[in-house]
């Protein structure tokens, strides 16, 4: 059993939406992962969830035995999971379906902050987050949200970083109404 809002996706997909901070890896999901370990043929990368998930060195956009990218311990990536079955380590990749990079790969820079899964589906909905979409308006920065309950936040100056982190965390526990009475006093703070 399991408490939550129950979704459906065409044709015949359901789910119980919770808001949990444990990540359940499922094919096609976006995360973003930190280098645990580095082996000859692919990389370690924790991305929240029961096991350790592995990148295969050639999963990068251009990738051959000879163009083998580097990444040390500890390297913030923005990658997608190919395969995630029960008792075995996911498979990431950093491209699309169609061999690309788009967005997928490293994150330099910026901050990464943890959340509970749900504040991240929350993110990624299909309605615009309205915390999020207010702070857009009045500020200038970069964000990665992964559906493992990570976000990470770049932006040219520290101070804007901390404020939309905290501001997208504080979210999470206000209801809507709340949280557009929190913007409208936040950006007051702020101009």
């Amino acid at each position: 059993m399991k408490a939550g809002k129950l979704r459906f996706m065409k044709p015949n997909k359901y789910w119980v939406e919770t808001s949990q901070k444990r990540y359940v890896p499922s094919a096609g999901d976006n995360v973003l992962g930190v280098v645990v370990d580095t082996k000859p043929e692919n990389f370690l990368v924790d991305i929240k969830g029961p096991a350790l998930a592995f990148l295969p060195v050639l999963a990068f956009e251009g990738g051959t035995r000879r163009n083998i990218p580097k990444f040390e311990v500890g390297t913030l990536l923005y990658v997608r999971v190919v395969s995630a079955n029960t008792g075995m380590n996911p498979e990431l990749s950093c491209m699309d379906d169609n061999g690309k990079a788009a967005e997928y790969g490293v994150l330099k820079e910026g901050y990464m902050f943890e959340s509970s899964t749900g504040l991240a589906r929350a993110l990624l909905g299909s309605l615009p987050h309205p915390v999020l979409e207010g702070l857009g308006k009045k500020l200038s920065f970069e964000i990665a949200v992964g559906i493992n309950g990570r976000f990470w936040v770049n932006a040219s100056q520290a101070s804007t970083v901390i404020l939309v982190g905290n501001a997208i965390q504080k979210s999470e526990s206000l209801s809507l109404v709340q949280q557009k009475i929190y913007l409208e006093k936040l950006l007051k703070s702020i101009q």
